[in-house]
């Protein structure tokens, strides 16, 4: 049998405490009675792992159980539609036009339901399962809602879903097309507090944070994101890159994919972790940095954004220890920036990713036009879901489509009036 991290248990972030409780969802509770909201995460002895290479991983296929050597749910039949093992696309003409030969991105469109939270969903519902669950639950306004939904099916497990009124339709779709019992609430503190008590009276199990402030997703299944830092120093020939940029919210996938580098340098496989780089509309995590916080405070969301399942106005202690371990920054997003960013990779590098999504290229772009990335360094933008997930925004910078009759002619003048296409020679 190959070597397996052991799973110590649970350990806070701030305070180091450990907990043995598999069910522990709402954070550190130590810290939490001190007025500090603090996740957990799966803590490990790598030590069994000493001396692991490569080979240890190469598996068949390229799915994301074949690292389940580091992952903390140990299943003969896990939870699974086939995630990970993603494209790292090298974005030579955007890259060029940038000046930065060495941009890459990570399309996480590609994974079965869209978005790189089927890795989170795998994780998570596998635990879900070996624990018990008979209900599993969440609060989102899109992606992780309709990857919970799917993966719950696929464990055969009722799952209920609460959401905004707002969110898109295609959203509240893809939720309810996976036969989950999908609920509109008024808020989200409000959808929030209906799913703590679901999860307290009824023993529900969360897939994401249901508390304010938030402290992030289910710990168990955050570990699902380290599997694209491992990916991506395979597909980079086992290095790191020097920047690694992610959407951020709640911060889930910037700590995971940061967890994943920290663990690969300890067991000697990269020679070194990359500075994370958080995209973020309203900048909490920027916001802390600037000001020496020792943790993130609410920041003011002057209107919506385009990268609405982003929009948050909290920060949170594992989005802020990333980016402090790592040497790293938050980027503060316009929704201008991000749709310019969204037609780049759609028109430059055939790449259709949903605002949300395009948020780390547009960091990229605005910290290429400040001069503060170095062109010799390698540069990976995590895109993390695609482009189909939000189509009615879009819709705003695309023009009508033009009407052709039968004539070749007329065709050629419609080309060239509504698309500037000059083709007849």
């Amino acid at each position: 049998m190959a070597p397996e991290a052991r799973i110590v248990g649970l350990q806070c972030l701030r305070c180091r405490s450990r907990f043995d409780e598999p069910r522990l969802f709402t954070g550190c509770p130590r810290c939490r009675a001190q007025g500090l909201a603090v996740n957990l995460t799966v803590e490990y002895d790598l030590a069994p792992l000493a001396g692991v290479t490569p080979e240890t991983f190469a598996g068949s296929g390229k799915a994301l159980w074949r690292f389940r050597h580091l992952l903390p749910v140990r299943s003969a039949q896990p939870v699974s539609l086939g995630e990970g093992g993603t494209p790292l696309a090298h974005l030579e003409r955007l890259g060029r036009r940038l000046g930065l030969p060495r941009l890459y991105a990570k399309d996480e469109s590609q994974n079965p339901t869209w978005s790189y939270k089927d890795r989170l969903c795998a994780t998570a519902v596998t635990h879900a399962v070996q624990t018990g669950a008979r209900v599993i639950t969440i609060s989102s306004t899109g992606n992780h809602g309709a990857s919970t939904a799917a993966y719950a099916a696929r464990a055969g497990v009722p799952c209920v879903i609460f959401t905004l009124a707002s969110v898109p339709e295609t959203m509240k779709t893809l939720m309810q097309a996976y036969g989950a019992a999908v609920v509109e609430c008024p808020t989200s503190e409000s959808r929030w507090d209906l799913m703590r008590q679901g999860v307290e009276r009824l023993g529900w199990y969360p897939t994401s944070g249901f508390i304010a402030p938030p402290v992030g997703s289910n710990p168990w299944g955050v570990e699902g994101y380290k599997t694209i830092a491992y990916e991506v120093a395979e597909d980079l020939g086992w290095t790191a890159p020097a920047v690694v940029v992610v959407p951020s919210a709640y911060s889930d996938g910037l700590y995971g994919i940061w967890k994943g580098w920290t663990e690969l340098q300890a067991l000697g496989l990269v020679k070194h972790s990359p500075r994370m780089i958080a995209a973020e509309p309203f900048g909490p995590l920027a916001h802390a940095l600037d000001r020496g916080l020792a943790a993130p405070e609410p920041v003011e969301a002057p209107a919506a954004s385009v990268a609405f399942s982003i929009a948050s106005r909290y920060g949170t202690w594992q989005g802020l220890a990333a980016l402090r371990d790592s040497g790293g920054a938050g980027v503060r997003l316009t929704d201008e920036g991000v749709l310019e960013a969204q037609r780049a990779l759609a028109r430059e590098e055939g790449l259709f990713v949903e605002p949300s999504a395009a948020a780390s290229m547009t960091a990229v772009m605005q910290l290429a036009a400040r001069k503060a990335l170095d062109p010799a360094q390698t540069i990976v933008v995590v895109l993390t879901s695609g482009g189909l997930k939000d189509p009615g925004v879009i819709r705003t910078w695309l023009p009508p489509v033009p009407a052709a009759d039968g004539d070749f002619d007329r065709l050629l003048t419609v080309l060239r009036e509504a698309y500037g296409l000059a083709l007849d020679g």
